[in-house]
C-alpha cells in the first residue's frame, strides 16, 4: 500500500482542482483515488508517490492515457473533504468529497459490518443501511459527473471498441465500503480485535469464515428484514376504547387472575429494505404467485432464512421455523411472551427484527413515578391542596422539610387509560407473573419483571433536595434506569415557584428602607430572587457579569433579612484579600450604621458580634480559623468570587463546608471557568446534594454535556441548575442600557529579528526533547515550551532574564504599546495594562519611566492598604497608566477612570480576560471602552487567539482546560501549533 506523509494546505488545494476517479480493489481499503487533469498536464506529486499512467475516457469519449496521482482512500480523505468547500475544486473531486463526508457520517453512526471480500479477504463495509440511507446514496449517485467515473471498464473489447464506464451507484457503494474498511484499522485496533483480522491494514485471507460472513450479512445488508406480528388467539372479547375505560368489573372478575388467558401467535413478516412500504407474511412469500411476494425478488427466501437463523439465536422459540416447510408462525408460551416484553425483544432488535404488539393490548398500561410527602394520594392531593396529607400546607412551610433527615416517598402510579390503579391492583399485577392479565374487564400486556420492580420501589424514600431535583428535571434515575417523575402537593407548588428564577422574583419585597441607594430594576429582581431562595432554605448563586452590582444586591438582602426573626443574624462574607476594602466601603456607603468588621490579621476577633453585623474575612483566614467561624450562628454565609472554591477537594473548600448558616449565597461572574465540575462545586456548597455526588455528576451530566453526546442531558442539567443560578450579562436587553459601547481589537505585531531567532531555536531544541520524553516529563517540557514562547513574544529580556536589559527596539509588542500610549495620553485618557508576568510588568515600568510616562504597578504582593491607595490615585487621574498583574488584579477593582484596556499577553482563558476587562467596563463607566489585545503574528499566540474565539462561544456551557489540554497534543500537532509562520521583520 502506498504511504503518504501529511500534505500541506497548498498541496491539498492543488489536488482538489484536479479531476478524481475511484478505482475499486479487493479488499475495499486497497482501492485508490486517482487525481488527473483533463487537459493532460501532470498533477502535483505527493511525498513518495509519483504520478503514473491511467486510462480514462476523454472529452471525445475515447480512451486516452493521462498522468495520475494515485492515493489510498484513507490518505485521500483530507483532499476530498477539503474540496467540498473549495469553490475552485473540480466537479469530480467535489463529488467524491461529498461521498467521503457521507462515508464518514455512516462510520460515525457505527454503521460498520465485518465480512469477507469476494477473494475471502477480511473487510469492513457500511451497513446495515435503512431506507433513508439508501435514498441518500441513490440521490448522490445520480449527481455523479462523468469525469468522476471516467475509468473505462475492462470488457475485453478493442481499444477502439465500445466504451463502458462504471455504474455510478455501484461505484459509490464500493467507495463507501473503502472508507469504512480503512478507518477502523488504527495502531491499537489489533489489541481490541485480538489479532490482525479486521484490524491490520495488510489483507488477511480467511476462507474458513465464509459461512460466518454470510451469517453476518443476513438480516443486515440483505434485501429483506424480518419482523414478528403478535396476534391474540382464543381471547374472550372484552370492552375496548371508551367502554373499556368506564367498564367496572365485578368483584369476582376484578380479582380472578386465574381466568383462561388468551394465547398468542407470533407471525413472521418480511419487509423490503429498499421499499419500506413493501411487507408481507412469510407464508405469502413462500406460496409465491402474489404480486407482493414477487416484488421481493428471487433471493427473498434465502435472505429471510439467513436472517431467521440469527433471530432464532436471539429468541429460541423461533427455531422450529428453520425446519418448517413454510416458516409462517409459532405459538409461544406465557413465559416466552414475557421474554418478548423484555430482554428477548432487545436481542431481536439487535438482529434487525422488530416485534409488533396488538394495539388493543399495547399502550393501555402506563406508569410514572410520583414524589411527595407521606400521606399524599397523588392527583387527589393536587386537587385539594393537601399534598402532604395535611390540608392547607403552603410552600412557606417547606424549609423544615428541606433538611437532611426529612424523607419523601417515591411512589409508582400505574394507570389504565386515564384511570389510576390501586396499590392492591399493582400487587396483583406483580404476583400474577404473566405477561397478559385481565384488569377491570380488559386484557392488558405488562412485563412481569417491570411490575415486580415497580412494587419493590414504590415505598422508596428520598431526601427533599433529591425530590426537588427530580421534580425540576421531570425524571429520576432509579436502579440505572431513567424514569418519568411527577411531584405532588407542596413539592409541586415549590417546583412551580422556583422553576423560573425571573418569575419567582416577581413576588416583590421592595427595596429595604435602610439602603441608601436606588436599586436598578434588574438588581431589584435579583434581590427578590435571592430572598425567595434563601427564605425557602435553599442556596443560590448570583452569577451576574462583573460590574452589575452583586455587592449592593447582597447588602440589600442582608438588610431585608434583619426584619425577619427567623432569618436575622450576622452575615459572613468570605472574599479575596483584594476585595475586603471594597466590601467595607460599599457597606458603609449603602448601609450606613450597619456594623462591619474585618476578621483578618493577627488581632482578628469575633467578640461582641451583633445580629445584624457584617463580618469580612479572606479565604486564607477562613481556612486557618474555620473552627472559630463555625462556632457562630450565621444568618447568612456569602462567598464572593466563589470560583476560588471551584476545586471541591481543596482545603479551602472543605473548611468552608464546615461553616453553617441559615442560608448560603455564592457570588461570581464566572460560574464555569474550565469545566462543569466547577459548577458542581459551587452549587453543592450553596445547596448540598442538589447535583448528587461529584462522580455521579461527571458521569450523568459533565461527560455527556461537554462531549455534546447527549442533548437531553444538557436540557436536564439546565432545568436542574436554572432555579439556583441567576445569570445576567451586560449585553442582555434591559440589564445595563446606560453602559457605553465596548470595542475589542486584536492587534497583530511582528517579531523582531532577535525574537524570531530565539523563537525558532527554542521550538527546534524543545521539540527534539519532547519527542524523546513521555508521561509527566513530556507534559512538563510542553508547559516549559509554551511559557518560553509566550515570554519571547513579550520581550527577549523577559525570556533571557537579563538583569540590566535594553528594552527599546527589541519587541514588537513594546513598540506598539508605546504608540498606543502616545495616542491615549495625548487625548488625556487613562489605560489599564494587564500582563500575567510580574517580571514583564517590571520591565514595562522601567521602560515607561525612562520615557517620562507616570505609572503605578499593582501585583499579588501589594499590601491591601496600598492597593486601595493606588485605586484612589488612579481614579483621581494622578497616574494615567496602571500596570496590573492579571492574577492579582483581575477581580474586585473598580477602575472606571480607564477608557482603554491593554492585554499585553493572553491568559488563554476568555473568562479570566473578561473579568480583567470588567475592571473598567462596569456600572459607573461613562466613556466608551477600547480593549486592545496584543498578539505576535505567525506565532503560537496567533493560533491560540483563534482557539479562544471558538472557546468564547462555548463559555456559557463548557470551557476547555486551557494550557493543560495542550500537553496532550501529539508531537505533530504540537509542532504545527508552535511553528513560526512568517510575521518576523
Amino acid at each position: 500500500m502506498h504511504q503518504q506523509s501529511a500534505a500541506t494546505p497548498s498541496e491539498l488545494s492543488e489536488l482538489s482542482r484536479c479531476s478524481a476517479v475511484f478505482i475499486p480493489a479487493d479488499p475495499a481499503r486497497t482501492g485508490l483515488i486517482a487525481f488527473w487533469n483533463p487537459d493532460g498536464s501532470t498533477p502535483p506529486d505527493a511525498p513518495g508517490v509519483p504520478p503514473s499512467e491511467l486510462t480514462v475516457a476523454g472529452a471525445d469519449l475515447r480512451r486516452t492515457s493521462v498522468a495520475a496521482l494515485r492515493l489510498p482512500v484513507r490518505d485521500a480523505l483530507p483532499v476530498l473533504t477539503r474540496a467540498r468547500t473549495d469553490r475552485h475544486a473540480s466537479p469530480a473531486t467535489a463529488f467524491w468529497g461529498a461521498a467521503a463526508l457521507l462515508g464518514l457520517q455512516f462510520v460515525a453512526r457505527g454503521l460498520l459490518l465485518p465480512g469477507l471480500s469476494p477473494a475471502d479477504r477480511d473487510a469492513w463495509r457500511v451497513g446495515p443501511l435503512g431506507a433513508e440511507d439508501l435514498e441518500r446514496i441513490r440521490v448522490l449517485a445520480a449527481s455523479m459527473p462523468p469525469t468522476a467515473h471516467a475509468t473505462p471498464l475492462e470488457t475485453g473489447a478493442a481499444a477502439d471498441g465500445p466504451l463502458l464506464l462504471p455504474e455510478p451507484e455501484r461505484l459509490l457503494r464500493a467507495f463507501l465500503d473503502a472508507v469504512a474498511d480503512g478507518l477502523p484499522r488504527t495502531p491499537a485496533a489489533g489489541f481490541a480485535a485480538g489479532g490482525p483480522a479486521f484490524a491490520a491494514r495488510e489483507p488477511q485471507h480467511l476462507p474458513e469464515g465464509r459461512a460466518w460472513a454470510a451469517d453476518v450479512a443476513a438480516g443486515h445488508d440483505a434485501g429483506v428484514r424480518l419482523s414478528l406480528r403478535i396476534e391474540v388467539t382464543g381471547a374472550t372479547t372484552a370492552p375496548s376504547g371508551a367502554d373499556a375505560l368506564s367498564y367496572e368489573a365485578s368483584p369476582h372478575e376484578a380479582s380472578s387472575y386465574d381466568d383462561a388467558a388468551p394465547s398468542f401467535r407470533a407471525v413472521l413478516q418480511i419487509h423490503s429494505v429498499s421499499d419500506p412500504s413493501l411487507v408481507a407474511d412469510a407464508a405469502e412469500v413462500w406460496a409465491g404467485g402474489t404480486r407482493s411476494a414477487a416484488a421481493f425478488g428471487p433471493r427473498a427466501r434465502m435472505d429471510a432464512l439467513l436472517a431467521l437463523r440469527r433471530a432464532a439465536r436471539a429468541w429460541p422459540p423461533l427455531a422450529p421455523l428453520l425446519s418448517a416447510a413454510v416458516p409462517d408462525a409459532v405459538e409461544p408460551a406465557d413465559e416466552e411472551i414475557a421474554e418478548l416484553l423484555g430482554p428477548a425483544s432487545r436481542a431481536l432488535a439487535a438482529t434487525g427484527v422488530q416485534v409488533h404488539w396488538p394495539k388493543e393490548l399495547a399502550r393501555k398500561l402506563t406508569a410514572r413515578a410520583v414524589i411527595g410527602p407521606d400521606g399524599s394520594d397523588g392527583d387527589s392531593a393536587d386537587r385539594d391542596g393537601g399534598g402532604d396529607g395535611r390540608r392547607g400546607r403552603t410552600v412557606a412551610d417547606t424549609p423544615s422539610l428541606l433538611s437532611a433527615d426529612a424523607l419523601l416517598s417515591f411512589d409508582w402510579r400505574f394507570a389504565l387509560g386515564d384511570r389510576k390503579l390501586s396499590r392492591e391492583e399493582l400487587d396483583r399485577l406483580a404476583e400474577a407473573g404473566r405477561p397478559i392479565v385481565r384488569l377491570r374487564g380488559q386484557w392488558v400486556l405488562i412485563d412481569p419483571e417491570e411490575a415486580r420492580r415497580a412494587r419493590e420501589t414504590q415505598d422508596r424514600k428520598i431526601t427533599p433536595i433529591d425530590a426537588l431535583g427530580a421534580a425540576l428535571t421531570g425524571s429520576a434515575e432509579m436502579d440505572g434506569r431513567r424514569v418519568e417523575v411527577a411531584a405532588t402537593g407542596w413539592l409541586e407548588r415549590l417546583r412551580e415557584r422556583v422553576a423560573d428564577p425571573e418569575s419567582a422574583a416577581q413576588q416583590s419585597i421592595g427595596q429595604p428602607e435602610a439602603l441608601t441607594a436606588t436599586l436598578r430594576d434588574y438588581q431589584l429582581r435579583g434581590l427578590n430572587w435571592l430572598n425567595t431562595m434563601t427564605s425557602l432554605g435553599l442556596g443560590a448563586c448570583l452569577a451576574d457579569d462583573m460590574g452589575l452590582g452583586k455587592t449592593i444586591t447582597l447588602i440589600a438582602l442582608h438588610l431585608h433579612r434583619q426584619s425577619d426573626r427567623g432569618a436575622a443574624g450576622p452575615t459572613l462574607v468570605v472574599c479575596p484579600t483584594s476585595l475586603m476594602g471594597n466590601w467595607q466601603r460599599e457597606i458603609e456607603k449603602f448601609a450606613p450604621g450597619t456594623p462591619v468588621r474585618r476578621f483578618h490579621g493577627a488581632s482578628r476577633s469575633l467578640e461582641g458580634l451583633a445580629d445584624g453585623e457584617f463580618v469580612l474575612t479572606t479565604y486564607g483566614t477562613m481556612r486557618l480559623d474555620a473552627p472559630r467561624l463555625t462556632a457562630v450562628s450565621w444568618g447568612l454565609v456569602v462567598t464572593d468570587e466563589a470560583q476560588h472554591v471551584k476545586n471541591p477537594h481543596s482545603a479551602t473548600a472543605k473548611q468552608l463546608r464546615t461553616i453553617g448558616g441559615r442560608a448560603r449565597v455564592a457570588l461570581t461572574g464566572t460560574p464555569v471557568e474550565n469545566n462543569l465540575s466547577e459548577l458542581w462545586a459551587i452549587l453543592d456548597w450553596t445547596t448540598p446534594g442538589l447535583l448528587g455526588r461529584l462522580g455521579a455528576f461527571r458521569t450523568r451530566y459533565a461527560a455527556a454535556v461537554e462531549g455534546g453526546s447527549d442533548p437531553e442531558a444538557a436540557e436536564r442539567l439546565a432545568a436542574l441548575v436554572r432555579p439556583f443560578l441567576l445569570r445576567r450579562r451586560k449585553s442582555d436587553p434591559g440589564i445595563a442600557p446606560e453602559l457605553p459601547p465596548k470595542t475589542e481589537t486584536d492587534r497583530a505585531v511582528s517579531l523582531t529579528a532577535e525574537q524570531t531567532g530565539l523563537y525558532e531555536a527554542v521550538v527546534r531544541e524543545t521539540l527534539a526533547e519532547i519527542s524523546a520524553a513521555d508521561g509527566f516529563e513530556r507534559r512538563g517540557l510542553v508547559m516549559k515550551l509554551l511559557t518560553a514562547l509566550k515570554q519571547i513574544c513579550n520581550h527577549p529580556a523577559q525570556y533571557l532574564k537579563e538583569e540590566r536589559p535594553r528594552i527599546a527596539d527589541r519587541s514588537g509588542k513594546v513598540e506598539l504599546l508605546d504608540e498606543l500610549l502616545d495616542t491615549i495620553l495625548a487625548e488625556q485618557g487613562s489605560v489599564l495594562v494587564f500582563t500575567q508576568y510580574v517580571q514583564m510588568a517590571r520591565l514595562l515600568e522601567e521602560h515607561l519611566a525612562g520615557r517620562g510616562v507616570p505609572t503605578q504597578f499593582l501585583h499579588g504582593g501589594t499590601p491591601v492598604a496600598r492597593r486601595e491607595e493606588m485605586v484612589n490615585r488612579f481614579q483621581a487621574g494622578e497616574a494615567p497608566v496602571f500596570l496590573l498583574s492579571l492574577k492579582a488584579a483581575g477581580t474586585g477593582l473598580n477602575l472606571t477612570r480607564a477608557g482603554h484596556v491593554v492585554h499585553f499577553d493572553r491568559w488563554w482563558n476568555p473568562a479570566v480576560e473578561a473579568q480583567a476587562t470588567d475592571r473598567a467596563y462596569r456600572i459607573g463607566q461613562t466613556q466608551p471602552v477600547q480593549v486592545h489585545r496584543l498578539i505576535a503574528e505567525g506565532t503560537i499566540e496567533d493560533r491560540i487567539a483563534e482557539m479562544l474565539a471558538r472557546k468564547q462561544g462555548l463559555a456559557d456551557a463548557v470551557l476547555g482546560s486551557g494550557e493543560a489540554a495542550l500537553t496532550e497534543l501529539t508531537d505533530a500537532e504540537l509542532a504545527d501549533l508552535v511553528e513560526l509562520r512568517g510575521g518576523a521583520r
